[in-house]
């Protein structure tokens, strides 16, 4: 009988390739200094063999920026996990967008800086109050999957799950802070991703948080799925959004953003949720009478959602709202943003100007960072967002709609001193604030933990740091949560 190769032996073997840094930055709250720690670790799988434990084998290289600041011995400094979404996106948005002590400029809807852009001091910086892990899921960034594995093995809400989750595992042991305050924040998917790591963090490994930082949160899919037949919710809860945005861009009558909002919850709750469920048997006077206040909240055209069936799709609103002015479309990332189609007669919006303006700084930015400050170098090409990951798999949801809500409420009843709180823009057309509070209402969880749940609201898009005032209210306010 050949002798027995053992797993690792069949392939080359990646090993971790990390590069640590020594950096300062000047803060609101003072000097800092800290170091940096950038490169790819890798994960291993157990293997077994008729019930016996043989090893372990490498799977993925997953990159990891780390940020730990120079501090008085005493107690441990609380560590926040960050990252974003897509599927397929990089955690660069959150790292230097928001978090770290480095962000980027670029300027804001209508004000956009030319190329190369910048990259300045992050006074705000969260480093200020917890060390910062930012993580890239595989086939982002720079992780990959080792020699001879398969990408789609990881391309799914499962096995991300577990990968990030190991991820953390591995860098609160190594790093020794199982008895540090612990903290998670994602953006977009990565709100989705969070909500489900809370849970499993605690149940896998009896790694318990302290608090879970959301922004721009989609819990549950049904909530914005607006494609879906017979799905009116996502209706509903994005008509609030469109309000917002048809005031943004003078299309209603000027007055306070509050008082449109909550004029357009309350409808939208209640004379237009009545209507769309009472479907045929909404008497024609009736219909028209919807569709002419829909209008007077949104800027559409009536007789334009009359037609629709009193169903505004978003992409749809995206390419609608701004035709009859002068053709545009704007963002559904941040609909502040504004962009032309190539064509003017089309339906839908097929590109998304929010996106177009931040792809470009946010490449450039990290791309000169990650070599020329901290030290790592890797020639692979950094995959900011990509489509590499689709189609993205949510087998464990067959016959149902996505949804984490389950899954954090099982946390914060598991863990009563868990605090969540969610930053939302009102110019967010990708994940409605309606939609996130939703969801929140919604959560199977007693009176008594409710308290335990705030939500922060910011003039902006999905990315609401963009808008420079929300930036500092939002890095604000990110402070006072994990203080």
């Amino acid at each position: 009988m050949p002798e027995e190769i053992p797993p690792e032996a069949s392939r080359s073997t990646p090993v971790d390739d990390f590069v640590t840094s020594a950096h300062d930055v000047v803060a609101s709250s003072g000097p800092l200094r800290y170091r940096a720690t950038a490169g790819r670790v890798v994960l291993r799988e157990e293997v077994h063999e008729d019930g016996v434990f043989r090893g372990s084998r490498p799977k993925a290289e997953v990159f990891v920026v780390s940020y730990v600041a120079d501090a008085p011995e005493g107690s441990p400094r609380p560590v926040t996990f960050a990252f974003n979404g897509g599927p397929g996106s990089s955690s660069v948005w959150l790292h230097l967008g928001l978090l770290g002590p480095r962000r980027v400029l670029m300027g804001d809807a209508g004000d956009l800086r030319p190329p190369p852009y910048g990259l300045v001091d992050n006074a705000e910086t969260l480093l200020s109050h917890t060390d910062l892990v930012f993580i890239d899921p595989v086939s982002t960034g720079y992780s990959r999957v080792t020699e001879g594995d398969k990408p789609a093995e990881f391309h799914g809400y499962q096995r991300d799950l577990e990968s990030i989750g190991e991820v953390i595992r591995q860098w609160t042991s190594r790093e020794r802070r199982w008895l540090s305050p612990k903290y998670l924040i994602g953006e977009s998917y990565g709100t989705l991703r969070a909500g489900a790591l809370a849970d499993h963090l605690q149940s896998r490994y009896g790694l318990t948080l302290n608090g879970v930082m959301l922004v721009s949160a989609v819990l549950d899919f049904a909530t914005g799925d607006d494609e879906s037949e017979g799905n009116d919710l996502a209706f509903v809860l994005s008509l609030p959004t469109f309000a917002c945005l048809a005031r943004y861009h003078g299309l209603v009558e000027d007055r306070p953003l509050d008082e449109v909002r909550r004029e357009a919850e309350h409808f939208a709750t209640g004379e237009y949720a009545r209507a769309l469920l009472l479907g045929a048997r909404l008497g024609a006077a009736e219909r028209r009478g919807v569709a002419t206040r829909m209008a007077q909240l949104t800027g559409l055209d009536v007789d334009w959602i009359e037609r629709g069936g009193l169903r505004v799709e978003s992409h749809r609103f995206f390419r609608q709202l701004l035709r009859e002015r002068d053709g545009r479309v704007i963002g559904r990332l941040d609909g502040r943003f504004t962009g032309w189609e190539a064509d003017a007669v089309g339906e839908r919006a097929t590109v998304d100007p929010s996106y177009t303006a931040i792809r470009g700084p946010f490449s450039t930015a990290f791309n000169h960072y990650v070599r020329a400050e901290l030290g790592y170098a890797n020639d692979l090409p950094y995959e900011i967002l990509t489509e590499r990951v689709q189609p993205w798999s949510y087998k464990e949801f067959e016959g149902r709609q996505v949804s984490v809500a389950d899954r954090l409420a099982a946390a914060l009843r598991a863990n009563p001193h868990l605090r969540v709180q969610i930053g939302a823009g009102y110019y967010d057309g990708a994940t409605p604030y309606f939609a996130a509070e939703h969801t929140v209402n919604h959560l199977r969880i007693p009176d008594s933990l409710r308290q335990n749940i705030s939500f922060r609201y910011y003039e902006s898009g999905h990315m609401t740091y963009l808008h420079e005032e929300s930036r500092l209210r939002q890095s604000a306010h990110l402070a006072e949560f994990v203080r």
